[in-house]
This record gives C-alpha cells, structure tokens and sequence, in this order.
C-alpha cells in the first residue's frame, strides 16, 4: 500500500506536472491535499523530492513554482532521448531482441486515440512505445534514467500538440517508420527514423 507521500509525488508527477495548462503556475498544497485525499504534510515532502529532481521550484513564502521548460532544457530532454533511444535501437538489433510486437501493440492504441481530449494518454502512449525499446535492453538503470525523463517528455510532447495541428498524424507516422526499420533489422536505419522523430518535436517547441 502506497504511504501519503508516494501517493503525492506519484499524483505530482504523473498528471499535475504533467499537465502543459500547469506550466508557470503556483501548486496550493491544500488544493492538492483535497484532491488526493491526504495531509499537507505528505504533499510537502513530495514536493520537496521533486524540487530535488528541478521539476518544481519552491519559493519562500508563495510555495512550489512549476516553471515553463526553456530552451536549453528541451534541448538538453531531447539529446538525453536521443542518446538512450538509439543505444537501445542499436543494441537490440544488434541482438535479435527488439520488442516489435509489444511496440506494434502500443502503436495500434495510440492509433485509436482521438481529439484534444486524448492528447496526454496519446503521448503518455508515445513515451510508452519509446520506454518498451528501451527496457528491451535489460539495463535497469538506463531504464530508470529514461523513466525519469517521463514528466518533461509527457509535457513536451503535448505542448508539440497544441502548437501543431498536424503533429499526431506526423507521430504516428514516425513511430511507423521506427517499427518498420526495427522489424527489418537495420539499426542506422531506426536510429536515422529515431533522430527525424525527436528533432520534429524539438523544432515544434522551439518555434514558439
């Protein structure tokens, strides 16, 4: 069973900073407390956890700051994903072991997904399908580095969203050409599909 402060930081993390609409917005840890059913004191010390991993910024005398990603951090997001993301390309075809069923099932469901109103669960879908390549690794902690990266990525990837009407077309159709590289084995090949797939994103939120 999950203690007060788990439950907080999972709350925190997965869907309020997760949330584009709460960028540079101050968090009411009563507010927050009501929600989720729990004490203040649990939501400070999760707030406290995650100020440790700069997602949120805590302000003497106003409280915990999400502050809008800048440049340098969605730069700094998108090389880091490159990185695991091509290692983890590279190595599984390299050994046979690239999970192209389970990535083609999460691809079919993020295919499904529709309208504005769908657009967190359809790139929660996206980190998914990223993650799934990765753990295909078996290294535990470059999984976790790549899990950690998940509240700016979900951030990220809905904000290219909303700036382009096109983009979840343009995903999907990406993801395609990772999975289609992966099943025929060439590694340059997914690693190039990877490469366009990130930099789309990142030239999206950087055109703002």
């Amino acid at each position: 069973m999950q203690s007060g402060r788990e439950k907080a930081y999972a709350y925190l993390k997965d869907v309020v900073l997760t949330d584009p609409e709460m960028q540079d917005r101050f968090l009411s840890e009563q507010d927050i407390a009501d929600r989720i059913g729990v004490s203040r004191t649990p939501i400070r010390e999760a707030l406290l956890l995650l100020a440790a991993e700069d997602l949120v910024r805590l302000v003497p005398k106003r409280g915990a700051h999400i502050a809008p990603l800048t440049a340098r951090e969605i730069s700094e997001l998108m090389e880091m994903r490159g990185l695991i993301e091509k290692f983890a390309a590279g190595h599984t075809t390299a050994r046979g072991c690239a999970p192209l069923a389970e990535m083609a099932q999460v691809l079919a469901f993020q295919e499904t997904l529709r309208g504005e109103e769908s657009a967190k669960e359809f790139i929660a879908a996206d980190h998914r399908f990223h993650a799934t390549l990765v753990a295909a690794v078996g290294n535990t902690l470059m999984s976790r580095q790549y899990d950690a990266l998940r509240s700016r990525q979900i951030r990220a990837g809905v904000i290219a969203l909303y700036q382009s009407g096109d983009r979840r077309g343009e995903v999907l159709a990406e993801h395609r050409r990772i999975l289609e590289r992966l099943t025929a084995g060439d590694a340059a090949g997914a690693c190039t599909a990877i490469e366009s797939h990130i930099e789309a994103t990142q030239r999206i939120l950087l055109s703002s």
